[in-house]
């Protein structure tokens, strides 16, 4: 059998509503390539008072790490906090 891929989906906060999300997409394209994965896309989702979060769609086969590809996002500049919102494993 395979090695399996996993979709994840993943909030990235920013720090204020002054960050540059074009950036933060950037940086985090690199992130998720270190990590071993690929981005399949980008949202942006309004929060609240001008705050705006970055949906980062992920593909990473299993045998990579989740909490790696999560650490290396931390890292973005201008993120305050990263969180999966939706994870799941896809059929190939």
């Amino acid at each position: 059998m395979g090695i399996g891929t996993a979709l994840f989906k993943i909030k990235l906060m920013p720090e204020s509503p002054s960050v540059d999300l074009e950036k933060v997409k950037e940086d985090a394209v690199k992130a998720i390539e270190i990590s071993g994965g690929k981005s399949t896309g980008f949202e942006i989702q309004d929060i609240a008072f001008g705050l705006r979060a970055v949906i980062a769609s992920v593909r990473l086969t299993e045998d990579k790490s989740g909490e790696t590809l999560e650490s290396n996002l931390s890292k973005v500049e201008g993120v305050s906090s990263v969180a999966v919102i939706d994870y799941r494993r896809a059929v190939e």
